[in-house]
């Protein structure tokens, strides 16, 4: 028989302690919905709190500022994300396909509702220096954990600088097709650019691990006697 949630041993969380949660869960996804279909300014704590259900006191004794509750909501964009892709390698195919595959999994990620939650956060915070100052150590944090996970999946060598180069213009890519599919569907030529590509990226890698496997196993040539004396 399953054990209640407030009886299982080592679970010290109160019912109310749950509740909490629950409701810092709805106001943050709240949030990202709004900012997704209505933008930046009509993102107000009135609006997510009507679209969360909670009132205004209780989202703002969650998130005393309309700063700090869009800023916890773009730190949960992210590592909702990040933990999203981290679960997605084991489904990734091995061998050909792969790196088609991870790239049209970044490039998704960059037309989805999060990517255009946050493009509304990073516009508003490049005219407000103090939403900037907010945003930029996530940005940061963010790039430096979707980089590494992209040659996770790429299994990537990201000690070449050639290769580090190679994942950090995928993202790049990625970011930009999702630009470009702000005001129109731009999935048709996004697919052929996606497979183009990832063809020149697979060329690109295989290239650099031939090179690494020459440069380690090439003996070095013995000095002749001439060059000696």
């Amino acid at each position: 028989m399953t054990v209640p949630t407030r009886h299982r041993v080592g679970d010290t969380r109160s019912p109310k302690q749950d509740r909490s949660r629950a409701t810092r869960l709805r106001l943050l996804e709240s949030t990202i919905d709004a900012l997704a279909t209505e933008g930046w300014a009509a993102t107000t704590v009135a609006v997510v709190a009507e679209r969360a259900g909670v009132s205004r006191g209780a989202t703002q004794h969650h998130f005393p500022t309309r700063e700090d509750l869009i800023t916890a909501a773009l730190e949960y964009m992210f590592d909702t994300r990040m933990g999203e892709a981290r679960a997605e390698s084991s489904a990734l195919p091995q061998g050909a396909g792969r790196t088609e595959a991870v790239v049209t999994r970044l490039v998704d990620y960059y037309t989805s509702p999060i990517f255009r939650a946050a493009l509304q956060v990073w516009t508003a915070a490049a005219a407000d220096p103090e939403m900037r100052a907010r945003v930029l150590p996530l940005e940061e944090k963010f790039g430096r954990v979707a980089h590494r996970t992209a040659v996770d999946h790429l299994g990537a060598d990201d000690s070449d600088p050639r290769t580090h180069r190679l994942v950090q213009a995928t993202l790049d890519l990625a970011r930009g097709l999702g630009l470009a599919d702000v005001l129109s569907d731009d999935s048709r030529r996004r697919a052929e650019i996606v497979k183009v590509w990832a063809s020149v990226l697979d060329a690109s890698l295989a290239l650099d691990t031939t090179s690494t496997a020459t440069t380690t196993t090439t003996p070095t040539t013995p000095a002749s006697t001439s060059e000696l004396s």
